[in-house]
């Protein structure tokens, strides 16, 4: 598909209308009775960025989300929710006043639907993500089937990418981030799937036991890894890799002691095939890699402001949230602000502050849900090994790359699945009469 979409680049919206159909089809068929709905999300967010990047989403830039929430929605229809997922219920409640706000203090020259919709899908997607997820039992096979589905089109895309520029010395020429290297987009949000696409990799080295599927796996993390280095986005890459930290620990602590040997040795390997994929990437950009992660520019001095400008547009959000502490200012009214107070025309990319700002105490309320209800849920059901890890990803990435692509809203929704080995899956649900 990588390099079908290389030859025929404007073909990738109808390969994506294709596969919203297909999994259509799919889930009325089934009925959803093998949470078919998780593995088209799954496979949505995998494929969102890939599909900007190759324009395979110009009717709407936000669709990816939007398809996520009409997925989970029907699998609601079809197999209900769990009434203890009230706190997520109560979460999308306390984002729209801030809507009420906007449609107040909105300025003349913004539109108000498109700001809304912009700002607040995200959000939106990760309370149904969440309300569609929580504690719903599903076997460790579908599972599997989940995270595999949003894996396949990551692995296109960064094959794609491989095509689109072969040889990244020709296009490498300092230490910021590079569009060029990213297929042409955002690297902050390439660099944000190819690190989630690495992460699964490493996990699954753990869980898979075929040895031909784990050398596989080895080279995969080879490939993304190069193209995520490649990007200059540093967000993608360290969030894989705190991710990976905490999931090798948690899935350490739940094995025997002939099996950690075995796990220290599959780490050692992975670290080798990384640390192979740094040198040969910094070779092939001159040192450039380097003195980027070291926060230099190309001339090896250090750069003043590590957080590239984004700590002054996040202390303007926090002075908004004090002048305006109840409701806040307004969905999506930050840039705006920005614009007012400090004449910089941008946004934060930071979805805390961006919260606490646009919603004010309700935000912070929101906030305060989302952090605490999969700490309490893991209190009572430590199924789920990768919940620390998604719960992680979910929150790092918010705080480098806000909720401008669906995958940390719909991973989050993951974190609070239990997950069990059974063949049969059992719910207390609330089923449509």
């Amino acid at each position: 598909m990588g390099f079908y979409a290389y030859l025929f680049r404007g073909s990738v919206k109808f390969i994506f209308l294709g596969i919203l159909a297909y999994f259509v089809i799919l889930i009325i068929k089934n009925k959803n009775k093998n949470h078919e709905v998780l593995q088209a999300a799954a496979y949505v967010i995998g494929f969102e960025v890939f599909s900007r990047m190759t324009g395979g989403v110009g009717f709407s830039y936000e669709f990816a989300k939007f398809a996520v929430i009409g997925f989970l929605l029907l699998g609601m229809f079809y197999r209900g929710f769990n009434i203890k997922s009230w706190p997520y219920v109560l979460f999308i409640c306390l984002l729209m006043p801030a809507v009420l706000v906007t449609a107040v203090l909105i300025n003349y020259d913004t539109t108000f639907l498109s700001t809304v919709t912009f700002n607040l899908s995200g959000p939106v997607c990760l309370g149904v993500s969440a309300l569609y997820c929580y504690d719903r039992k599903i076997t460790a096979e579908n599972f599997n089937h989940i995270l595999n589905a949003c894996l396949y089109p990551i692995v296109a895309m960064t094959v794609y990418l491989y095509f689109y520029t072969p040889d990244i010395r020709d296009v490498i020429t300092g230490t910021q981030s590079n569009f060029e290297a990213s297929g042409g987009f955002g690297p902050n949000q390439v660099a944000t799937v190819l690190g989630l696409g690495m992460f699964f990799l490493f996990a699954r080295l753990f869980i898979f036991k075929n040895k031909l599927i784990q050398l596989i796996d080895l080279g995969l993390i080879g490939l993304l890894g190069y193209r995520a280095f490649v990007t200059f986005s540093r967000g993608g890459v360290l969030v894989a890799l705190i991710c990976a930290v905490i999931f090798l620990f948690i899935y350490a602590r739940n094995v025997t002691n002939k099996e950690r040997v075995k796990v220290f040795s599959k780490v050692a390997i992975v670290a080798g095939v990384c640390i192979f994929t740094w040198l040969i990437t910094s070779v092939f950009t001159s040192g450039l890699i380097d003195k980027r992660y070291a926060n230099q520019d190309a001339a090896g001095r250090e750069k003043a402001d590590v957080s590239t400008g984004r700590a002054q547009l996040i202390q303007g959000e926090l002075d908004a949230f004090k002048k305006s502490p109840f409701v806040g200012i307004g969905v999506g009214r930050s840039k705006e602000v920005h614009a007012e107070k400090l004449g910089i025309v941008s946004a934060t990319h930071n979805e805390i502050s961006r919260m606490l700002s646009e919603h004010g105490i309700l935000g912070v309320i929101a906030l305060i849900i989302l952090l605490l209800t999969p700490v309490i849920f893991r209190l009572r059901d430590r199924s789920n090994l990768y919940l620390f890890s998604f719960l992680a990803f979910w929150f790092l990435t918010i705080n480098h790359s806000s909720m401008r692509i669906a995958a940390p809203a719909f991973i989050y929704g993951l974190s609070v699945l239990s997950i069990s080995n059974e063949k049969k899956e059992e719910n207390t649900l609330i089923h449509r009469e």
